[in-house]
C-alpha cells in the first residue's frame, strides 16, 4: 500500500512538472513571437525602413522591398579609413528594387571630423536621389575616449560641414539614449534618428526616424535586422528626402544648450 501511494504521488508531481514546463514553454514562445513582431502603430507611422551593414551579408533587395520596407540606411564608412565592403552593392541593388537609400557613417572619437568626412564622401558620394546623410553617434563599438561636449561638437561640426555641403541637405543624427543623455546640450540642431527599442522615444526631443527594433526579421535578409519608422506619411517623407535648405546652428557657447528642439 505505501508503494502504491508513493507511485501515485510521484506520478502527480511529474504531471504537475510537465504542466508547468509546458506552460513556461508556451509563455516563452508567445513572448518571443511578441518580441519579433512588435511594431509601432502603422496607421500613424506607415513607412517602415531598415538599416544594414556588411554584417547582414548578401541581401535579396527585391524580397526586402516586397516585405513592407520603404527605405534603407546603409553603412558606408567608419572612422577615418574603414569602408563597408557591401555598401556599393547594397546601394545599387536597393535602388534597383525601388527602396529609398541613405548612407550612414559611424563616428569615432579617435579620429578628427574632417578625415572622417573625407572617408564617408569617398565611400558614399552624394547622389541626386539619396536620403539625407546620417551620422551614427553612440558609445557602443567606439574607441575609449570620452571627449567633453565642446570637443565632441567641434569634431562633429568638422564632419558635418563638408558632408552637408556635398549632399546639399542637413544630416541626420542617429543617437542612442546613452549618447543623447551625455551630449544633448552639445548636439547641433539637426533631424534626429532616435534609438528606443520596443518603446516610443521619450518626449525630450522630436525625431524624424525611430529605430524601434534591433532583432527583427525581414524577407531577403538572413538573420536579425534593425527596423525603423519615419515620423510622417509618404508626402512628408518625399519632402524630407528632397529638402535642400542648409541648417542654421545657434551661436557657439551657451546657446548650444537649446540646440536640440
Amino acid at each position: 500500500m505505501p508503494d502504491q501511494f508513493d507511485r501515485t504521488r510521484w506520478r502527480r508531481i511529474a504531471m504537475r512538472t510537465v504542466a508547468v514546463a509546458a506552460t513556461a514553454l508556451a509563455i516563452g514562445i508567445a513572448a518571443r513571437w511578441w518580441f519579433l513582431h512588435w511594431q509601432p502603430d502603422r496607421a500613424r507611422y506607415p513607412l517602415r525602413g531598415i538599416d544594414v551593414s556588411h554584417h547582414q551579408g548578401a541581401i535579396d533587395w527585391r524580397a526586402v522591398a516586397r516585405d513592407d520596407v520603404a527605405f534603407a540606411y546603409l553603412k558606408a564608412s567608419e572612422g577615418g579609413d574603414h569602408r563597408d565592403r557591401r555598401y556599393a552593392a547594397n546601394a545599387r541593388d536597393a535602388r534597383a528594387a525601388g527602396v529609398a537609400v541613405g548612407a550612414y557613417h559611424f563616428f569615432t572619437f579617435c579620429r578628427d571630423g574632417g578625415a572622417q568626412a573625407a572617408n564617408f564622401l569617398a565611400a558614399a558620394p552624394a547622389a541626386a536621389d539619396a536620403l539625407p546623410p546620417a551620422v551614427d553617434l553612440e558609445f557602443g563599438g567606439n574607441c575609449g575616449r570620452r571627449p567633453d561636449g565642446a570637443a565632441m561638437r567641434a569634431e562633429l561640426d568638422a564632419f558635418l560641414a563638408p558632408v552637408e555641403a556635398a549632399y546639399g541637405k542637413p544630416a541626420l543624427l542617429y543617437v542612442t539614449p546613452e549618447f543623447f543623455d551625455a551630449y544633448r546640450a552639445a548636439l547641433p540642431s539637426r533631424p534626429l534618428w532616435r534609438r528606443a527599442i520596443l518603446r516610443a522615444p521619450d518626449s525630450r526631443a522630436a525625431w524624424t526616424l525611430w529605430q524601434y527594433h534591433n532583432r527583427a526579421r525581414v524577407a531577403g535578409i538572413d538573420g536579425p535586422v534593425d527596423l525603423n519608422v519615419f515620423d510622417g506619411d509618404a508626402a512628408a517623407f518625399a519632402r524630407w528626402r528632397d529638402m535642400n535648405a542648409q541648417p542654421r546652428d545657434p551661436p557657439a557657447g551657451a546657446a548650444r544648450a537649446a540646440s536640440v528642439q
